[in-house]
């Protein structure tokens, strides 16, 4: 990572300058966010911008070379067209699909980005499915039975369920997918939190498999029926190039077949014709109404547009906010919201070194922020407020009394860091003490942003540096420069959300003391206490006693993070789309299974 090159000789002043009112503030930091926002977008997107203010974007006028190449490559390698998705009619034909974010992995063991989920269950199948209201129904297993203890599961399989290359699903393929999952180097994070707790499987008869755990584990079966736990060929498993990776040799049980990826363009799917063990509640029975889907990576958000009015892609997703009223206003298309679950679009401050070492600082940085202001400004009123590190859309754990309880006081963000030393200012209005400007850096990996967070950091620091005099830097590199930074401690912010059905398996993974990616480096036996109970125990009201108890100590208490926003997904398609359904608990969108184009 790059450390900052503003360590310059300064002139240094007095800091003590007239703050104004609550109101006055309000109104001031409002016209510098939208400047801000303004600014990011001149420079970063002013040719995108001049083509989202037409009634309908044309594909041809969208004379990006990469939208160009794309559609080319796409013709040459036989990728089917919106045209002929739509005059396939009813079962069969194809359908395209833009998507804002490429897959960094096709294997669901090593699934991690919530804009990707949609494609895990095209390919793969869990044990268990997710309900309207949240309850477990039979997929892979028919049924279950868990011990007195709740250290035993036993699970009775389908007989019937074949994988893509030929294989056999049976209680010897789930034992040899958990085996894989906690083996060493395999995926750490998961077999460290959702599977810590695992012990053994075993294939009691071919199609009954006996799990034992070390303890009792409330989120257990919520894992079964994750993306994680997507049921991968045991072939697969021994044989594949690039298992991590996945690809068209990392096979699964799924409605779709995998048979094409051309990295940085698209991805494509065909309908698996024997398929016949859908998850209970969906829509049909059989094989998918759709011959073929291909996803194309659009990730801006005005080629995306441009594709859905222009008739180049029949579905997108992640509408932006400035384009929502051209969607709603043309008959001929329809947009689907919905918020999802887990933790809240938050960023996390990493008290192990200054200036947040510092509860002071911390609270001061999230005082100087009018999140109201900035949200609406970045997503026009479009984004759900988040007070918590768990969001609205897990409202079983989200603690609404944390509401309006911090934020947007920068008479009093002034106030503490004055009390923290942080008295004196440079020539560029940025506090200083002992001759080090007041800094804080985010190091993102760009596969990671989504939802124009590049656009709402560009905002914050606009706000923090015009309240308080807070130098927020703010760096998009790439995996690796991004992972360094972690691994050296050198960032100060560390911007996440998280997508888990079940939002305890967000906060083991985010606030436990050795917990994968702790970011904040805050520990608290205390705390680790209560996101331990709360995990084993299998009564919600009890574990929403308990979670309260972790939102009051992270939010009010230690003041480690500052939340934003609830992540949502937005779905636009034409109207002849029909199927289309965002997963009941996760609210992410569903895979392509019940789609069909006409009636």
């Amino acid at each position: 990572m790059n450390h900052s090159d503003r360590h310059t000789r300064r002139v240094v002043e007095p800091a003590g300058r007239a703050v104004p009112n609550n109101a006055a503030q309000h109104a001031v930091q409002n016209n510098v966010v939208q400047n801000a926002v303004r600014k990011h977008a001149a420079e970063k997107h002013v040719v995108q911008k001049r083509k989202e203010k037409n009634v309908k974007l044309r594909w041809g006028a969208l004379t990006l070379a990469g939208v160009l190449a794309l559609a080319a490559c796409g013709a040459e390698s036989g990728a089917p067209s919106a045209k002929a998705g739509a005059d396939g009619g009813g079962d069969g034909g194809s359908l395209v699909w833009a998507v804002e974010t490429q897959p960094i992995t096709f294997n669901p063991h090593q699934w991690g980005q919530n804009k990707a989920r949609l494609l895990v269950h095209n390919q793969f199948d869990a044990l268990i499915a997710r309900g309207g209201n949240g309850e477990f129904l039979p997929w892979l297993a028919t049924s279950w039975k868990v011990s007195e203890d709740g250290l035993t599961y036993t699970f009775e399989l389908r007989d019937d369920v074949t994988f893509h290359d030929g294989e056999k699903f049976d209680a010897a393929s789930v034992k040899a997918n958990l085996d894989q999952l906690v083996s060493p180097g395999y995926n750490a994070a998961l077999s460290a939190i959702q599977l810590r707790n695992f012990e053994k499987a075993e294939a009691t008869a071919p199609y009954t498999l006996k799990v034992t755990l070390k303890a009792p584990d409330g989120l257990f079966l919520d894992f079964l029926s994750s993306p994680y736990a997507g049921q991968v060929s045991p072939k697969s498993l021994k044989n594949a190039k690039d298992l991590k990776a996945g690809g068209v040799d990392v096979v699964g049980t799924g409605p779709f077949i995998l048979d094409r990826f051309t990295p940085g363009q698209e991805v494509h799917y065909k309908r698996n014709p024997d398929y016949k063990w859908p998850p209970t509640g969906a829509a049909h029975q059989g094989p998918a109404h759709l011959a073929e889907i291909t996803y194309r990576f659009l990730s801006e958000a005005a080629v995306r547009v441009g594709a859905l009015t222009s008739g180049q892609v029949q579905v997108i997703e992640g509408v932006p906010a400035t384009e929502i009223g051209l969607i709603k206003s043309d008959p001929e298309l329809k947009l689907e919201t919905s918020l999802n679950s887990g933790s809240a679009f938050s960023y996390y401050f990493n008290v192990s070194r200054p200036p947040f070492d510092d509860k002071r600082v911390r609270e001061a940085f999230r005082d100087a922020v009018d999140v109201d202001a900035v949200l609406n400004s970045v997503y026009q009123g479009t984004a759900k407020r988040a007070w918590s590190v768990i969001g609205q859309g897990s409202p079983q754990f989200y603690d609404p009394s944390l509401e309006k309880t911090f934020g947007n006081d920068p008479e009093r963000a002034n106030r503490l860091l004055d009390e923290a030393g942080w008295k004196e200012r440079d020539a560029e209005g940025f506090r200083v003490k002992d001759g080090k400007r007041l800094t804080v850096r985010t190091v993102n990996a760009a596969p990671f942003v989504r939802d124009r967070r590049d656009v709402l950091a560009q905002a914050v620091q606009a706000a923090v540096k015009q309240s308080a005099g807070i130098d927020f830097q703010v760096k998009i590199v790439d995996q690796g420069t991004a992972q360094k930074a972690v691994e050296d401690n050198e960032y100060e912010i560390f911007e996440n959300s998280r997508g888990d059905t079940d939002a305890g398996a967000a906060l083991n993974l985010i606030l436990a003391k050795d917990a994968a990616i702790n970011r904040t480096k805050f520990g608290s036996a205390e705390l680790d206490k209560l996101l331990a109970d709360a995990s084993a125990a299998s009564d919600v009201a009890k574990r929403k006693e308990l979670y309260a108890k972790v939102q009051k100590t992270v939010i009010t208490d230690e003041a480690l993070l500052l939340p934003l926003y609830v992540p949502a997904d937005q779905i636009a398609y034409s109207a002849s789309v029909t199927g289309i359904t965002f997963e009941p608990v996760s609210g992410t969108p569903n895979g392509a299974y019940d789609i069909r184009i006409g009636t």
